[in-house]
């Protein structure tokens, strides 16, 4: 385990992971205005500051509980971590601090693209920090810490069972429970001015194409990174062609619904399509044989790409389709598993148990994080205000919030 084979596999891999974040920043950020791209990517970078500090000092001793009843560990256990740091093997243990502070740093990031254009970014701050500490901390330890989801199948039908729920890499944890709390957060703010179909375009397409690659060579790192705690990291192939094979199916099956609704495949498309793909098979990685994944893949481009346009016939402006993808995708590849996890999906030698723990699991993540975010967000809203007036919407969140601009043409 602490071989020097696997202590390097989980340096890079924990590299990989945090430059998904930067990679959220350049997709995000091609994605809006102009005069709000430096918002836009300081929000990403801002969340890595706040939830590594937050992380280290606290979020690891609540991300694992003694008892499948605990909300969270406590957070005062190790504060700062300076008896993991003195134990034995401490190299294998803070290796497995960093890997886990990646996670939580990105799943607060993405949450952001639901409100681009509009936030001020020290709210943005407050909201990230309470919302790690109250919204993922707890989560990851109920998911991967020991919690009630980790216990469910055991909590419902035996020890003897062999039902678990699956999430080998956070469809829970990460995408539902960031989908969940973009809602909420889009639902506070409202939409932004001039929110309609076709109005807002993306402002600089090869930017967001340049952040979709970074994000799919990082999610190597993000599904397979946990091999490292094998003793012979026997499952690092599957998951490594599951993430290839999952996102080009459902880059094909976004791409093919934009070609039938609208007469054209955009780049755009592609990336949201690839991030899609990405997001649906995150839970799913290790536990699909590479026919079952395809198939995943093609299911979460289609649905994804179908699901975006919910915000227009709903009426919030969730900006960069965070719930479409990442809510969505996360309980399509959290679900699917119900169907086709080898040895216990309905359709693969299992029967309806499996399914229902992924569920229950599923809903209990929505329903908490929607929840919490929405008390997080409506709070600020009503004390220090979370958005920025319509005078600086117009003028640009850019030039208000940070006194800079993305691009200075006129001194080019």
């Amino acid at each position: 385990m602490d071989a020097p084979g696997n202590i390097s596999w989980a340096i890079t891999a924990t590299a990989l992971v945090l430059l998904m974040t930067p990679g959220v920043a350049f997709f995000y950020g091609g994605l809006v205005k102009a005069k709000s791209v430096v918002s836009m990517m300081m929000m990403s970078f801002g969340s890595i500051g706040l939830v590594a500090v937050l992380w280290i000092l606290f979020g690891f001793s609540m991300s694992a509980v003694d008892s499948p009843t605990a909300f969270a560990g406590n957070p005062f256990a190790d504060f700062g971590l300076s008896n993991l740091a003195a134990g034995e093997d401490s190299n294998v243990a803070l290796l497995g601090v960093a890997y886990g502070a990646t996670f939580a740093i990105i799943t607060v990031a993405l949450i952001s693209g639901a409100i681009a254009d509009r936030a001020k970014f020290g709210s943005w701050l407050i909201f990230a920090g309470v919302f790690a500490t109250v919204g993922y901390f707890p989560v990851a330890a109920w998911v991967w810490g020991g919690g009630w989801i980790m216990n469910l199948g055991t909590t419902l039908f035996g020890e003897d069972s062999g039902i678990g729920v699956i999430d080998y890499a956070g469809g829970t944890a990460v995408h539902i429970n960031a989908g969940a709390a973009a809602l909420a957060l889009a639902i506070v703010l409202g939409k932004r001015i001039g929110f309609q179909k076709g109005i807002l375009k993306p402002h600089n397409v090869p930017l967001t194409l340049l952040g979709a690659a970074l994000l799919w060579f990082g999610w190597f790192g993000f599904n397979a990174g946990a091999e490292w705690l094998a003793e012979d990291m026997g499952g690092v192939g599957l998951i490594g062609l599951n993430t290839l094979g999952a996102t080009a199916a459902a880059i094909l099956g976004w791409i093919l619904i934009e070609r039938i609704k609208d007469g054209k495949a955009t780049s755009v498309g592609a990336a949201s399509g690839a991030v899609a793909g990405l997001v649906a098979i995150t839970p799913a990685c290790a536990n699909l044989t590479p026919g079952w994944s395809l198939l995943l893949g093609a299911v979460a481009g289609i649905v994804c790409a179908l699901a975006v346009e919910m915000k227009f016939r709903l009426g919030f402006d969730d900006s960069l389709d965070v719930v479409g993808i990442h809510l969505v995708g996360g309980l399509i590849g959290t679900l699917y598993l119900g169907l086709f996890a080898t040895g216990t999906g309905v359709f693969v030698g299992g029967d309806l148990r499996q399914l229902a723990v992924q569920a229950i699991a599923a809903l209990g993540v929505l329903i908490y994080s929607f929840v919490i975010a929405f008390i997080i967000g409506f709070a600020i809203e009503k004390t220090i205000g979370f958005r920025i007036t319509s005078e600086d919407e117009i003028a640009g969140v850019d030039q208000v919030v940070h006194g800079e601009e993305g691009y200075a043409l006129a001194d080019a």
